[in-house]
């Protein structure tokens, strides 16, 4: 009898009977989660109890057919009323019951069994007379909407089989079913596991289903193509898996990974066939309750639907970050790091064990190593069991040895990628610009080489062989826009100085405590009348000098100066000679205003206050302020020293002016002309130094100086090559020492001298100053005077050093020569020793890794990236691996199985490349496509053929493998796609031609 009977199929037993066991199952029932409970009117169950009661066969009381009819708003839908009330309006009758009484009376014709189930809800058990009722319609046609009832205990997935089976859907469609509430808002019911109450699925609510478009997208976020227009997007058809990614911001690590796995075959295959979706794991606690999985999965179909040329991978870039904040943003990162991060998340989220139990792990203990590696493998699958894991994981052999007490301690551990070693070179090849004391001779490029771990006194000796100068003679320094990024000492380790640092090295003679190491950076002066402000720009490349300090006076360092600078200071004629006197009459009261903003806006070697005295004074009070210096300590006759001096400091003015000593009669040091405190601002180390090209930048080693009577500011000889102590040059005819005319006019310098700090701004100097630390000054230069007597394309001319024609030597070691480095003995570092379970104690024992098995796709990461305590590189070794017959046979431990030799030969699919250095760099990758066994050169959203002989690069940085007795042979390919007609490069920087025929350079830097 069925629950759609009608009427009595048998004569009913006796009223009594019939009492006594619908009595007795009521009874004996209880309520069950799951259980079906059905709804009868209570007016029909009354009438039924009085007529089992009467006795009586052919009473009037007989209830007849189970009659609903009251409880339903209509009989069209059958839907129940609102809000009746059990016991008044309704009562409830377990299964059996149920059966009893319609296999006795039947039912009235047409009416539904109204069949409840017994729900779990937090508090309670409750039969559900009101299922949740919701609406359902697809997502191409909305308008469409059906209505279907649900039982709270029901699982997502009852629901889309239901709305598979209402729109003719095959039942195997991949759908995604998204939940929306009255207030318009949608959300992903992602888990089809999950029960309409967890769902939070409620009566009123409307259920969309979406099935994937035939290019691997779906309706609701279509991403963006890269295309022309939408046509091009549904007539194109290509290769699948022949498709770019876009680069959303420095995400090219992202892409490059993504490409290498999307050629993955067996995990490739996984995705296409929806194999995911039986196994998403949505309760795992380490995983991403299968977003990442789902997210990947809608990569893959995309650029495997052959309808793409590019793809844009936003919402999978979205996910990562939401998951991995370390990926947040659009910084570079390392695409072995995204890998490693993919990696494990798949698993996690595809993990088939649900409840992960504790296992102990135990130590060899003397036990064979087949036994013990059984057992660690067994163990493992136990807590790890994923596609991830069929495919990557592999198992090594781990040995550690007490140096005190010789304990053997085995294990055997799974891993995912083998993180393999390159041998490390200890020399260092730099490159750098010798800068000779001759003025005459422009700096020269050398190329040295040092060792890597050396100091800066390595590089001088390196340099002193080719320079015949004494390593003791020079000081290195790092330029960056024209000032002293840092001046080394002679005890710092050069792996403070990176490949892409301008370093210069000076001869500066002698040195001893009777000179002083002068730092000189070249100003332009800015006159800004309008505001009442001067600015200084720093320009060229900056100098070194070592200055006696008997020649400290301003005369001495004026001409001193202009003696170094003479290569490209041209020397005025003497019709060319600019006197600094008063200024045209209609400018006396700018001028005098300006000298006044200039004296207390400068500091520095600065007299102005007793020049001003002296120009109005003259002669006769230029004698008594000589007078009064004589009185004051200095030698008679003689220029006094200026406060260089450090035996003779003067504290600044409420200024911060720092006035010097000199007698004004000796020199005027500063005209009358403007300079001023420059912007301040010291300039991070990302930002474009100085210009150096060949023919048009600065530093290198000399030839002789010529003699000193071939130019008239030579200030002394040149003895093998090297400077004397310059002195200062007697004043030409007609000038006195002052360097005033016959008239008593004075000539206007060339620059101004100021005292500045190592940015090239001005220094306040205290009352204790001294040259205990590295004094800097700066040459002012008028813009007039700059324009007119320095020499900018000469300033900028450089030579070559015959060591940077010898072409560098590319290092080239094998890939089975990396693997070997790889299993040798190490000692354990401090900062990670192992606990000696004999000693009792943490013991810096000897490790050996080994191979035991190997995975189907093996994954090779070359450690390129070096970092020690004192190092930092990046290691352009070229590795040289097979692209066919890896074999690992020689390394492999585990030998005998039941079936022979264990498979060990492996092919290349795949190579993730790096170009660029540690703090940036691009990321590209080849990889041989599954399909038609062609290799391809991905570069973000471009996509080229690619020949073999392309592949092996010093960018190579993570290796893909597949192991031959897993590999499906492609069919050959399409001969109109032969590779012959590639144009692809093969250099480090890709240039690629898009289908405007508009050559593109895609190089990318973070």
């Amino acid at each position: 009898m069925t629950a759609n009977s009608r009427c009595s199929a048998t004569e009913p037993p006796g009223l009594e009977t019939q009492r006594r066991e619908i009595e007795c199952l009521l009874r004996d029932c209880e309520l069950r989660a799951g259980d079906s409970w059905y709804v009868v009117e209570h007016r029909w169950y009354e009438q039924w109890k009085e007529f089992v009661e009467s006795g009586d066969q052919n009473s009037s009381l007989c209830p007849g057919q189970i009659d609903n009819t009251e409880l339903f708003e209509d009989l069209d839908s059958y839907h129940l009323k609102e809000r009746l009330v059990e016991n008044e309006d309704f009562i409830l009758v377990p299964a059996e019951v149920w059966h009893k009484l319609l296999a006795w009376y039947g039912m009235v014709d047409d009416q539904p069994p109204l069949e409840r189930k017994v729900v779990d809800l937090p508090s309670t058990l409750k039969v559900e007379v009101y299922p949740v009722e919701i609406f359902l319609c697809l997502h191409s046609n909305m308008e469409n909407v059906t209505t279907a009832q649900f039982s709270r205990t029901d699982n997502i997935q009852s629901i889309q089989l239901a709305m598979c089976r209402a729109f003719s859907l095959p039942q195997s469609s991949e759908c995604h079913l998204w939940m929306k509430s009255s207030d318009n808002n949608c959300e992903r019911l992602r888990n089809v596991h999950m029960s309409v109450l967890d769902a939070c699925l409620s009566s009123g609510m409307t259920v969309i289903m979406e099935t994937r478009n035939a290019d691997g997208t779906w309706p609701s976020s279509r991403p963006q193509i890269m295309r022309n227009s939408v046509e091009d997007q549904d007539s194109y058809r290509g290769q699948p898996g022949v498709c770019g990614l876009t680069n959303l911001g420095n995400t090219c690590f992202m892409n490059s990974a993504l490409q290498c796995l999307s050629n993955t075959p067996p995990l490739t295959e996984y995705f296409l066939q929806s194999s995911y979706l039986e196994e998403l794991n949505f309760s795992n606690p380490l995983g991403m309750k299968g977003e990442i999985a789902e997210a990947y999965a809608d990569i893959i179909k995309q650029m495997w639907s052959g309808r793409h040329y590019s793809v844009v991978p936003r919402i999978f870039k979205t996910k990562v970050g939401h998951f991995a904040s370390q990926f947040l943003g659009y910084q570079q990162h390392d695409s072995q790091e995204l890998l490693s991060f993919l990696l494990d998340g798949l698993h996690e989220d595809l993990n088939r064990v649900k409840n992960k139990e504790y296992i102990e792990l135990r130590d060899a203990d003397g036990r064979p190593d087949q036994e013990v590696a059984e057992e660690a493998w067994r163990n493992h699958r136990r807590r790890n069991d994923s596609v991830i894991v069929d495919t990557f994981h592999g198992l090594f052999k781990s040995t550690l040895i007490c140096p005190e007490c010789h304990k053997v301690s085995v294990t055997f551990d799974p891993f995912c990628y083998l993180s393999i070693p390159l041998p490390v070179s200890k020399e260092r090849v730099m490159e750098v610009f010798f800068v000779s004391l001759d003025p005459y001779a422009k700096p020269m490029q050398h190329r040295v080489v040092v060792p890597k771990g050396g100091k800066v006194s390595d590089l001088c000796s390196a340099l002193s062989e080719m320079t015949g100068v004494p390593a003791t003679q020079m000081v290195v320094a790092d330029l960056f826009n024209h000032r002293f990024y840092k001046i080394y000492t002679a005890d710092e380790s050069l792996s403070c100085i990176l490949d892409r640092d301008d370093i210069f090295v000076y001869e500066c003679g002698v040195q001893d405590d009777e000179q002083v190491l002068l730092a000189l950076y070249l100003r332009e002066r800015s006159h800004y009348r309008d505001y009442g402000s001067v600015n200084t720009t720093l320009f060229g490349h900056p100098l070194l000098l070592n200055v006696p300090r008997s020649s400290c006076s301003q005369e001495a360092l004026y001409h001193l100066f202009l003696q170094r600078l003479a290569r490209y200071v041209r020397v005025p004629d003497p019709s060319e000679e600019i006197e600094d006197d008063e200024e045209d009459d209609d400018d006396d009261d700018d001028d005098d205003e300006e000298e006044e903003l200039y004296k207390t806006q400068t500091n520095g070697i600065s007299d102005d206050e007793e020049q001003e005295d002296t120009e109005q004074a003259g002669p006769s009070h230029r004698e008594a302020c000589c007078a009064d210096r004589s009185a004051n300590g200095h030698h008679e006759g003689a220029a006094p020293p200026s406060e260089f001096h450090p035996d003779h400091p003067r504290p600044p003015t409420e200024e911060g002016d720092v006035h010097n000593n000199a007698c004004p009669a000796t020199t005027k040091l500063l005209c009358s002309g403007d300079a001023g405190p420059s912007d301040g601002h010291m300039h991070a180390r990302g930002e474009a130094s100085t210009a150096i090209e060949e023919g048009a930048a600065a530093a290198a080693a000399p030839p002789s100086a010529p003699p000193s009577s071939q130019h008239p500011l030579c200030g002394g000889t040149q003895d093998d090559g090297k400077q004397e102590e310059a002195c200062p040059p007697s004043p030409p005819a007609g000038e006195d020492a002052a360097g005033t005319t016959a008239c008593g006019k004075k000539k206007k310098r060339l620059f101004t001298i100021q005292a500045v700090n190592c940015n090239g701004t001005e220094r306040e100097m205290g009352p204790d100053m001294s040259f205990s630390s590295q004094p800097y000054v700066a040459l002012d230069w008028d813009a007039d005077m700059k324009k007119k007597f320095y020499n900018e394309n000469e300033a900028e001319k450089y030579v070559k050093h015959s060591s940077m024609d010898v072409p560098q030597q590319q290092t080239t070691v094998q890939l089975q020569e990396c693997i070997q480095l790889f299993t040798t003995v190490e000692t354990l570092e401090e900062e990670n020793p192992w606990y000696c379970p004999v000693c009792k104690k943490h013991q810096l024992a000897t490790k050996k890794l080994d191979l035991w098995s190997l995975p189907e796709i093996l994954i090779i990461h070359l450690k390129r990236f070096s970092y020690t305590k004192f190092t930092r590189e990046k290691l352009d070794t070229i590795v040289d691996f097979p692209l066919r017959n890896l074999d690992f046979s020689g390394c492999l431990l585990r030998k005998t199985v039941s079936n022979g030799e264990p498979p060990s030969r492996y092919d290349l699919i795949a190579v993730s490349n790096h170009y660029g250095g540690l703090r940036d760099g691009h990321y590209t990758s080849y990889a041989r496509n599954k399909d038609n066994g062609q290799w391809y050169y991905f570069d973000d959203s471009k996509v080229t053929y690619a020949r073999e002989d392309q592949i092996m690069t010093n960018a190579a940085y993570v290796l893909f493998y597949h192991r031959q007795d897993k590999m499906r042979k492609p069919p050959l390919p399409d001969p109109s796609t032969s590779p012959a007609s590639s144009t692809h490069p093969s250099a480090d920087v890709t240039l690629c031609t898009d289908d405007d025929d508009a050559a593109t350079l895609t190089m990318e830097t973070d």
